[in-house]
């Protein structure tokens, strides 16, 4: 893992030297939002994008990791996400990639669902990650090599009872994100990401009935967040347009 150190001026975790050149194409992560980087699969990505060099800048309504750079925003309200977008880019003078990781569930039958509850999983999820790439494409446009990454869920492509706003939600990531792609190609690298289950909080609080048993095959976070790194460090013009991620006895895939 490359060390960093805290930047003075932006507060954020400045990116310490990299060698140019390791043989495999990749290329320096540069300045990296990510919305959700408080805390499971988002700090994950931040303390990978930070390890390999670059600069995290994190959009939750949680604070992140101590000496990470952040815009404490609920991503439920789009207008307010866009808003920290180019608060971010100004704080940063620029941003270079994009990565959606923040998400919530409201579990349980549709009629037993409070109405707020349903809509705030859909404005979390699908809205609020439109309103943050669309704040941030034109910055994305104007670097070399400007990417995006989405995070959907194998539950973006197939389905479970009692998950109609969760499902709702990432099949309409997984439509954004594909469309996105033909939309920009040649200009921004987009690339889906489709994890499986994850060992983090996320489950945390649920009425038992929909939380994981113990030995489910669960991943760590930062297996996952490694795949990330590795989408958005590839050179220019070559894209990872899909990457599904999950434990081998996944059983929410295929």
């Amino acid at each position: 893992m490359q060390p960093v150190e805290l930047d003075s001026a932006t507060g954020a975790l400045a990116p310490a030297a990299v060698a140019a050149g390791d043989g495999s194409g990749a290329t320096r992560l540069g300045r990296v939002l990510v919305t959700g980087g408080a805390s499971g699969l988002g700090a994950a990505i931040v303390r990978a994008v930070a390890g390999r060099g670059g600069t995290p800048i994190v959009l939750d309504r949680d604070m992140p990791a101590s000496g990470v750079a952040h815009e404490r925003v609920d991503l439920a309200d789009a207008r307010a996400a866009e808003r920290a977008v180019t608060r971010a880019i100004e704080r940063l003078d620029g941003l270079d990639a994009v990565v959606t990781a923040a998400g919530t569930d409201a579990c349980g039958p549709l009629a037993g669902v409070a109405g707020e509850d349903w809509d705030r999983v859909v404005r979390v999820n699908l809205l609020g990650t439109a309103a943050v790439v669309r704040a941030a494409l034109p910055a994305l446009e104007r670097v070399e090599n400007g990417r995006v990454v989405t995070v959907a869920s194998t539950l973006g492509l197939r389905v479970l009872s009692d998950a109609t706003a969760y499902c709702a939600s990432k099949f309409g990531v997984v439509g954004f994100t594909r469309a996105l792609a033909l939309e920009t190609a040649g200009r921004v690298g987009v690339t889906l990401l489709v994890p499986g289950g994850m060992r983090t909080r996320f489950f945390d609080g649920r009425d038992p009935a929909y939380q994981p048993p113990p030995d489910a095959p669960l991943a760590p976070p930062e297996a996952v967040a490694e795949a990330v790194a590795f989408a958005l460090s590839r050179p220019r013009g070559i894209e990872l347009r899909e990457l599904v991620v999950c434990p081998s006895r996944e059983t929410s895939w295929p």
